[in-house]
């Protein structure tokens, strides 16, 4: 089949020999290439050396409490829908050092960090997940105080997105208006049709670079007749939806009955927390050694499930878990959009998977709309 000229930004197939270019590209020009592949019974994102690494074959089953790995009948690369968790903690790690002092003299001075990370390059990213990620660039890209670490770490990423071919029954990205169609923050996007074969389109100047150097071929009438059907899948095989104009109105219901049946089955675990690709929450510890002569600073993920996140001297403010799962919802959902612009959920589904109850963040939702509209009624 005649080659294409990639150059043009011109959509083409990629075969497995050609991803393999890919992800051998990517590492000769020192980026770390991350994906995702098998381990510990979950699709996890970490690092990949060649294309055998990628879980083929694999799929995933999920609902509220519930996710499992199971074969699928055929081989593909990306059958999956989601890894247990996101890009978020290599662009903002759960444990960071923020700075380390040895004792001299009568004070400290402060040493000089490590050299610089090697850029990362991420095989897979959702359009969700690049939403997520287009979130928190905003959370920490404050004009006076912007996380450089954070902000580093994301102009040098390259992204080869994929898309999605199916919905998972968690997934409610759709009504977000997040996906599943990947239209920005991707350097290449993919989408995998039969037979280890993706359709191919440039992103940015510097994918249409790689995507030069590959081996492609012209897409049929067929390949693109299967991209808008797997397109379309991905749509219409969500079952859940999220009321925006109610989740908006959150912050306005704070003794809303609701929040007394949610606590009763709420956990506080934080499962939700540290699934979400969006939630930012940290502390911070200052540690020393036993001689007291070395000093390190480090900043942790933390949780608003926690009693302890929101203890100040005296106490903490939110005891129960009622106000604390209120403050996470209202939070993402309503309250985010008065910080930076947009809802802070963009519909993954995760933290309904990755509840030990399966509370669900649309059935909550959904639950007040139906008050609501009793009320107004």
């Amino acid at each position: 089949m005649p080659g294409v000229d990639a150059s043009n930004g011109a959509p083409a197939i990629l075969d497995k020999d050609g991803l393999g270019q890919l992800i051998a590209a990517l590492r000769t020009k020192g980026y770390r290439v991350v994906g995702p592949r098998s381990a510990d019974g979950a699709i996890v994102y970490d690092d990949i050396d060649d294309i055998e690494d990628l879980p083929a074959g694999l799929g995933d089953e999920t609902e509220g409490g519930r996710y499992r790995l199971r074969k699928r009948t055929d081989d593909v690369l990306f059958g999956y829908t989601l890894g247990a968790q996101g890009w978020k903690r290599f662009l903002y790690p759960p444990r960071q050092r923020l700075f380390a002092a040895r004792r001299q003299g009568a004070g400290f001075q402060v040493e000089a960090e490590e050299g610089e990370e090697a850029p990362m390059a991420f095989l897979g990213p959702r359009a969700c997940e690049l939403a997520a990620v287009a979130l928190q660039a905003r959370v920490f890209g404050d004009k006076t105080f912007p996380d450089p670490g954070y902000q580093a770490r994301l102009a040098a990423a390259f992204v080869v997105a994929v898309e999605c071919g199916a919905a998972a029954s968690t997934c409610f990205c759709a009504s977000m208006g997040t996906g599943p169609e990947v239209t920005s923050g991707h350097d290449i996007r993919l989408l995998e049709i039969k037979g280890q074969r993706f359709l191919a389109e440039a992103g940015s100047d510097r994918g249409r670079e790689i995507l030069t150097g590959l081996s492609l071929s012209a897409p049929t009438a067929a390949d693109l007749k299967m991209v808008a059907a797997a397109r379309k899948a991905a749509r219409a095989g969500q079952g859940r939806v999220l009321d925006r104009d109610t989740a908006a109105a959150l912050q306005s219901m704070p003794d809303h009955p609701r929040w007394d049946d949610v606590a009763a089955r709420c956990l506080s675990c934080g499962n939700c927390t540290m699934v979400c690709p969006t939630c930012f929450c940290t502390t911070v510890e200052d540690v020393t050694d036993l001689s007291g002569d070395h000093a390190e600073r480090w900043r942790k993920w933390d949780s608003c499930f926690s009693v302890e996140f929101s203890y100040i001297h005296g106490g903490a403010v939110r005891t129960e878990a009622k106000s604390r799962y209120r403050q996470w919802i209202t939070h993402k959902l309503s309250t985010w959009a008065d910080q930076f612009g947009s809802s802070g959920c963009v519909g993954c589904g995760r933290c309904i998977t990755w509840c030990p109850v399966g509370i669900d963040i649309t059935a909550e939702v959904a639950a007040i709309a139906a008050t609501r509209k009793g009320t107004q009624g």
